[in-house]
């Protein structure tokens, strides 16, 4: 019957497997870097940081459309989706539209 406990016997346990660290370990031990970037994400519900590290997070956060693939979006909202060897959705299509009509009727307005 000692063969059928769920925490077995002493002599299941390797020599290693139930010691603790010794303290003179962990102050010497090189540590990791701490604080690197994207380690939170900001919309994580169950990431524990207080209110204050939330919003002065917000207030360091760099405007979402900085990398190149979003700034080219703006200027034609075909371009993406061309890039990556894909037909652009509809939307995009009409976006596309949409803009190329903006800029043709600020045209006629600038020479009337």
């Amino acid at each position: 019957m000692s063969g059928t406990s769920s925490a077995g016997t002493s002599g299941v346990y390797e020599a290693g497997d139930q010691r603790n660290v010794k303290q003179s370990d962990i102050q010497h031990a090189e540590r990791y870097n701490e604080g690197q970037r994207n380690s939170h994400i900001n919309n994580d519900s169950k990431d524990q940081r207080s209110i204050a590290n939330k919003l002065a997070a917000e207030e360091r956060r760099a405007e979402p459309g900085d990398d190149a693939e979003t700034a080219m979006a703006k200027k034609d909202p075909t371009l993406p989706a061309k890039m990556h060897g894909n037909e652009p959705s509809r939307g995009a299509k009409i976006d596309a539209e949409l803009a190329r009509d903006d800029e043709e009727r600020l045209r006629q307005k600038g020479k009337a």
